[in-house]
């Protein structure tokens, strides 16, 4: 489905405040009118598309009970290829200064419920989480974890996520970690409100 001409002039404005409010973004996620057509292999992903902003802030630990909230932006795209693309973008609730980064795509096995989220993160960790896309939610675990040779310890040595997209329409997430120091435990949990289709 197209976007009738009537959007652009909004959707132009949103871009605008993407970029004002996230320019660190700005040269990744160029606007773009027209989405490609969807692959029919993703269909039963695409509740999942689409730029997405936390709202509220996203909450989480890491090593220490300290707690943390943090802002993220979500952009979930397809270019008409048997794949979704996807980048996560979190910054400090406070000053705004971009966080964690990570990108990487969601392949569905033709014809399954089966999903790939292949992931990398400048935390230095490459990933790929395996798992099932059941209505309006995808439940993955990780498969392998590879790091960078000399990645500071401790190790992140499991991963799970669950996204659902909640009975608001917003997309939620919850990621769990395991280290070599600490047993699976929550790390994040988010909300994401729909800013863009």
């Amino acid at each position: 489905m197209g976007i009738k001409d009537s959007q652009v002039p909004k959707l132009q404005k949103l871009a605008k405040l993407r970029r004002v409010s996230f320019p660190y973004l700005s040269s990744l996620l160029p606007f773009s009118p027209e989405p490609s057509t969807m692959n029919p292999v993703v269909e039963p992903l695409s509740w999942m598309l689409g730029t997405w902003l936390s709202d509220p802030p996203g909450a989480g630990t890491f090593l220490t009970p300290q707690p943390f909230q943090y802002l993220e932006e979500v952009c979930i795209s397809h270019v008409g290829q048997p794949e979704l693309n996807f980048s996560f973008n979190p910054f400090h609730l406070d000053t705004h200064k971009p966080m964690h980064r990570e990108c990487g795509f969601i392949h569905l096995k033709p014809n399954t419920n089966k999903v790939a989220f292949v992931s990398a993160q400048n935390t230095v960790i490459v990933e790929v989480e395996e798992g099932k896309v059941n209505r309006q939610e995808l439940c993955i675990t990780s498969h392998s974890i590879a790091r960078i040779s000399f990645a500071k310890e401790p190790h992140v040595e499991q991963i799970t996520r669950k996204f659902r997209l909640n009975s608001e329409g917003k997309l939620e997430q919850t990621v769990c970690t395991a280290t070599t120091t600490q047993p699976m435990t929550q790390h994040v949990h988010i909300t994401y409100k729909r800013v863009t289709l």
